[in-house]
């Protein structure tokens, strides 16, 4: 990442809104399926989401505040396209930096209120040079914004983060709660945990990580681990000890 993308060539919006373009023109919808630069129509996703990027520390006691770099927030499939082919590969990345791509307004932090009830699903790929990390990266991402790590209701699936450090690359799911009911107003919205049974909350998270291990292609060998993040705060630089496995 060395190299910064110039955040002024994503196409976020539709090209061609010179006066001069057929596409505007035109009161036919033309999609980005049937010209990619001159497409009027655009397909919203259900949310809006932001990518984020940690960059390297420089190991001059850097806050992690200054390393975090709000990169883009995008609301259509066009849209995530175009951020996605103009910032680095995963596999690019220089060691310690992290993508997080989370739903707008929602910072990529246990201290964010609505991750501060929450935890997360991850699994570290140890093997480094048989991980098509990209590929991988690409599924959770598009999982998430597709809305099909959960169903529709469930209001539970934060953001997905992927870390690369030395010895592994570590993908993860972040959710709202941590399987329990969280107070709030409105006990007849469940979304998030809301007048939502523990037993129904915990049902609800193992159905995500069963999701998530799905997309990461894992053989049923292999475990995918969730942890609150309250606990991994407490376990400092020692792993938090897992909550539910799957």
């Amino acid at each position: 990442m060395d190299q910064q993308v110039d955040l002024s060539t994503i196409p976020i919006s539709p090209n061609g809104k010179s006066e001069g373009s057929d596409a505007v023109q035109s009161d036919k919808p033309v999609t980005v399926f049937h010209d990619k630069d001159n497409f009027n129509v655009k397909h919203p996703l259900q949310n809006k989401w932001t990518l984020w990027f940690t960059k390297p520390p420089s190991g001059k006691g850097d806050n992690w505040n200054d390393l975090l770099k709000e990169v883009i927030t995008f609301d259509s499939v066009e849209e995530f396209w175009g951020v996605y082919n103009n910032v680095a590969a995963v596999s690019e990345l220089a060691l310690k930096s992290d993508y997080h791509l989370f739903k707008a307004g929602v910072r990529p932090e246990w201290e964010d209120p609505q991750n501060k009830h929450g935890g997360k699903w991850s699994y570290q790929y140890k093997e480094k040079r048989n991980v098509d990390v990209d590929r991988l990266w690409l599924q959770v991402m598009m999982g998430a914004i597709g809305e099909t790590l959960e169903e529709e209701d469930d209001g539970e699936v934060m953001g997905v983060v992927v870390n690369v450090r030395k010895a592994f690359f570590r993908i993860g799911v972040w959710t709202r709660t941590i399987g329990k009911s969280i107070s709030g107003r409105g006990d007849g919205d469940v979304a998030g945990g809301k007048g939502r049974s523990s037993e129904k909350g915990k049902d609800i998270l193992m159905s995500i990580g069963h999701r998530f291990k799905e997309v990461l292609e894992l053989p049923s060998s292999e475990q995918v681990e969730f942890s609150g993040h309250t606990d991994s705060a407490h376990a400092g630089s020692t792993r938090a000890k897992a909550k539910f496995v799957v």
